[in-house]
């Protein structure tokens, strides 16, 4: 039932746009596994092998931390409403932290939100679409506006501090691109 696909088709990137939540899975050479679901108008389509999405600071930095290891990346969109589907990017990722010149150019496909920390970009090598047959109906209510509102209520020098202590390690010790830049700046 799976088709295996060299790049993103443009019934793909359809898909993905009309998905209201995407999952990124990635994992060092040891330690846990992640998945992370992300919400929010945060995921781009830059060209038919590369995608980036807008990282907004969380609990953890887990897929930070393992791009720094092993750069591997998966993508994952389904289909809760209309006709099924599951959808998966698999790529090589690299972080790009703000005050870049990559992050320059990359930052113009955003808009940028309360909290973000940095952009996770991904050179896609397979795309692969499932049948998603098994995976339930649901309905869309709305974004969740509270991670948003956190970050604002914070403000941008708590947000400093929390991601030097939430965000510069993984759960597996794995240093983050972002908590060298942040002891760096120190």
């Amino acid at each position: 039932m799976g088709t295996v696909y060299d790049s993103i088709q443009p019934d793909h990137e359809q898909f993905i746009k009309e998905q209201k939540m995407f999952f990124v899975g990635s994992a060092a050479a040891t330690g846990h596994v992640n998945i992370s679901p992300k919400g929010h108008d945060v995921f781009r389509i830059l060209s038919p092998n590369k995608v980036a999405y807008l990282d907004l600071t969380g609990s953890g930095n887990e897929t930070s931390a393992h791009i720094t290891e092993s750069n591997r990346l998966t993508f994952m969109f389904m289909s809760f409403q209309g006709k099924p589907l599951i959808l998966r990017l698999y790529g090589n990722g690299r972080v790009v932290l703000p005050n870049t010149e990559e992050w320059n150019k990359l930052v113009t496909h955003f808009e940028l939100m309360p909290g973000y920390r940095q952009i996770i970009v991904s050179d896609i090598e397979i795309v692969k679409t499932s049948c998603g047959f098994s995976v339930p109906l649901y309905s869309f209510e709305g974004e969740r506006d509270v991670l948003l509102k956190w970050a604002v209520n914070k403000g941008e020098e708590k947000l400093i501090e929390y991601r030097k202590n939430k965000n510069s390690l993984s759960m597996d010790g794995i240093m983050t691109p972002l908590g060298v830049s942040l002891a760096e700046d120190e």
